[in-house]
């Protein structure tokens, strides 16, 4: 049998600076306009839609048409975990500004990894969870325990609705900032979802970063027993 070369594409298209810096900012979870993405990656917008024509293509990025506009996103969790897992092995960035220290510094406090939660803050989350015996942990995945069925119920998270999604449900996802495991899959994303509803963390435009609310530091002190700097 032919050994597939196909991976090579891959490789290519990520491997570019302009495409990595898009595919970086999609790692937010939304969809965004070419323009912005061109903000965001310091390039031209013919030249952002031209490199996302091109991931589109290979199936790394998903676009949806709303009208005359187009938004794009990562195609998968499949994709994102492989892109966080660059990052976690790719050399620091250089910081060159006192604005991109703030931004770097909230980036890796608390940001959202595709779906769910990364940084200090889903580490700190995942740890947590663990000495609390709400989960344990095998090779590749997290499980849920008898108590933590429990404490999710409680949480209002319904385990039984998010079992039944179809893709992983408890995987670990290497943090690139941390060096170390946050939850991902279904519940991780769950996780992410409810905290947002309690207004405990607050999605921030134009970046991968999440604001930590007022509301938020005392309902993770009081149920995590997390206490975390804010930005």
């Amino acid at each position: 049998m032919k050994a597939n070369s196909n991976a090579a594409i891959v490789a290519t298209l990520v491997s570019e600076p302009s495409r990595a810096a898009i595919l970086t900012a999609l790692l937010d979870g939304r969809l965004h306009p070419a323009s912005e993405l061109a903000y965001m990656a310091g390039i031209k917008p013919q030249t952002a839609s031209f490199h996302l024509a091109k991931m589109v293509s290979a199936n790394i990025v998903t676009v949806e048409k709303y009208g005359r506009h187009r938004y794009y996103g990562i195609q998968n969790q499949e994709v994102a975990h492989i892109l966080e897992s660059l990052l976690s092995i790719a050399p620091p960035v250089e910081v060159k500004s006192l604005k991109q220290a703030s931004e770097e510094k909230a980036i890796r406090l608390a940001r959202t990894c595709y779906d769910h939660l990364a940084g200090n803050l889903g580490v700190q989350l995942t740890d947590s969870l663990n000495k609390m015996g709400v989960i344990g942990e095998k090779k590749d995945e997290f499980i849920v325990t008898e108590k933590g069925e429990e404490f999710f119920t409680a949480f209002q998270i319904d385990l039984g609705k998010v079992k039944k999604e179809r893709r992983s449900f408890s995987r670990k996802c290497l943090d690139w900032s941390e060096r170390r495991h946050h939850l991902a899959g279904a519940l991780g994303n769950a996780l992410l979802e409810r905290l947002l509803e309690l207004n405990w963390i607050q999605r921030l435009p134009k970046t991968r970063a999440v604001k930590i609310t007022m509301d938020g530091q005392k309902g993770l002190k009081e149920t995590f027993s997390i206490e975390i700097e804010t930005v």
